[in-house]
C-alpha cells in the first residue's frame, strides 16, 4: 500500500467516529498535491447540506487527532469541505441517492461518436451503469469506460 492510500485510509478510520457523532456522512478522503502543496481533504455531507460551521467543527476535532497520531509525513494542509453539487458518484450510497435522477456520464472514448451522455439512472452494479435517455433509449456503460459520472444539473 502506498503512502497516499495509507494516509487516506487512516484519515477515514479516525474521522468516521467524529462524523457519526454529528450524523454526518463521509463522502470521500483525498491526499493530493496541488501547486507544490500537499492537501489532506475530507468531504462530508448531511441531509440538507453541510455548513461552514459543520466543517469547522469536524476539522477542529480531527486536527487534534492528526496532531496526536502524526501519521502524515512532511507538511500538508488539512481541509474539511462540502463535496459540492457536481461531485462524482463513487460509492454505492452515491448511486442509491441518485437512482431515478438525471445524471451525466463522460466516457474515455467516443461511443457512437459521443463522449457525453445524459439520462435517468436506472440501474447499476459492480461493473456497469444503466441510464434511460430522454427519447427512451436504454444505454449500459461498463464502469471501466466511464471517466466521470455525476448528477446532472441545469444552470
Amino acid at each position: 500500500m502506498g503512502k497516499k492510500q495509507e494516509y487516506e485510509e487512516r484519515t477515514e478510520r479516525f474521522i468516521l467516529p467524529i462524523l457519526e457523532k454529528y450524523q454526518f456522512e463521509l463522502v470521500d478522503v483525498e491526499y493530493i498535491k496541488e501547486g507544490g502543496t500537499w492537501y489532506l481533504r475530507a468531504y462530508i455531507d448531511k441531509e440538507g447540506g453541510i455548513t461552514v460551521d459543520d466543517c469547522e467543527l469536524v476539522a477542529r476535532e480531527m486536527n487534534e487527532i492528526l496532531d496526536k497520531e502524526d501519521y502524515v509525513e512532511g507538511s500538508y494542509i488539512f481541509e474539511v469541505s462540502s463535496p459540492g453539487l457536481l461531485r462524482p458518484l463513487k460509492k454505492e450510497k452515491d448511486y442509491i441517492r441518485n437512482m431515478g435522477r438525471q445524471i451525466e456520464i463522460r466516457t474515455y472514448r467516443p461511443l457512437n461518436h459521443e463522449k457525453e451522455f445524459y439520462g435517468i439512472l436506472k440501474a447499476y452494479d459492480e461493473d456497469s451503469v444503466t441510464i434511460i435517455r430522454e427519447e427512451g433509449e436504454e444505454l449500459v456503460f461498463p464502469k471501466s469506460d466511464i471517466a466521470l459520472i455525476r448528477q446532472a444539473f441545469d444552470f
